[in-house]
């Protein structure tokens, strides 16, 4: 029987990405990354889920690309890559043989994403593995997990994302620092620096998770879907257009079910029941 490099599940509204490749920490491959933006696409059209989790099978959450595979092709590219001074349009960027352009497809893909997503951080997460951990919503780790942005070990950038969605996690500073040194932190660290949302012994990991999960899956669909997107367009827009764009969602989200569910149940003095309509 084949072992599948990631598994994917749904359970109670849950979707379930498990990158399940133990043996080698989780090292990511372009097949994985293909097959990961094609679940999260399946998880965003799938009514019946509400909440997506990210985490690693064994004891790592990611361990980023293989050195030697990164290493192979990049003497593949030795003939046909530009003078290094030119970094406007590196080459490997525009490679179909190479694989940062099947990277890109995850960010995009989770970019795209208007449901929660949660990464449950089981065990290190490095390089490639820790932006796609910087992708995620929500991060709940381990008190087991470590980070590095590995990158500048081997003289190269983040790949995934990571200068996008890390200083907008940790602030302009701190990024910096991770970035440029490659340096190893701790969970409690990694929370010190508001990276982490929440850290929890490590056999409570996935209990913690569902546990949150669940209560999203289980709220306010429609609004907690609209002001995903508006936190995100707010990041963008100065405070007048996020305004107008906060009058557009609140119009829809007190049109829903769920709008008029929320009042009754307090007045009732009872946990609201909502159905995500």
């Amino acid at each position: 029987m084949e072992v599948k490099d990631l598994l994917y599940t749904v359970e109670e509204g849950i979707a379930t990405i498990t990158l399940n490749r133990p043996q080698t920490l989780n090292a990511i491959t372009p097949k994985m990354y293909e097959d990961m933006a094609q679940y999260v696409e399946e998880a965003k059209k799938d009514s019946n889920v509400n909440v997506l989790i990210v985490t690693g099978a064994g004891r790592a959450f990611c361990a980023g690309a293989n050195p030697r595979a990164l290493d192979k092709e990049r003497r593949g590219q030795q003939t046909t890559a530009a003078s290094s001074k030119d970094i406007a349009t590196p080459p490997i960027l525009g490679e179909a043989n190479g694989h940062l352009w099947v990277t890109h497809a995850v960010p995009k893909a989770l970019a795209d994403f208007d449901k929660p997503c949660i990464a449950a951080i089981n065990g290190p997460a490095a390089g490639g593995g820790m932006d796609l951990a910087s992708m995620c919503d929500i991060r709940i780790a381990s008190d087991k997990a470590k980070f590095t942005m590995a990158y500048i070990r081997m003289g190269v950038i983040p790949a995934a994302g990571g200068c996008f969605f890390l200083p907008r996690i940790v602030g302009l500073a701190n990024a910096y620092e991770l970035v440029w040194t490659g340096k190893t932190i701790d969970a409690q660290e990694a929370l010190r620096i508001g990276y982490l949302n929440r850290v929890v012994p490590h056999d409570n990991l996935m209990e913690a998770t569902r546990e949150l999960a669940l209560r999203l899956a289980r709220g306010p669909t429609v609004a907690i879907r609209l002001s995903k997107r508006l936190i995100r367009q707010c990041l963008e827009l100065d405070l007048h257009g996020a305004l107008q764009a906060t009058e557009v969602a609140q119009r829809i989200a007190r049109s829903t079910e769920d709008s008029r569910e929320g009042p009754k149940a307090w007045l009732e003095k009872r946990e609201p029941i909502f159905k995500g309509r």
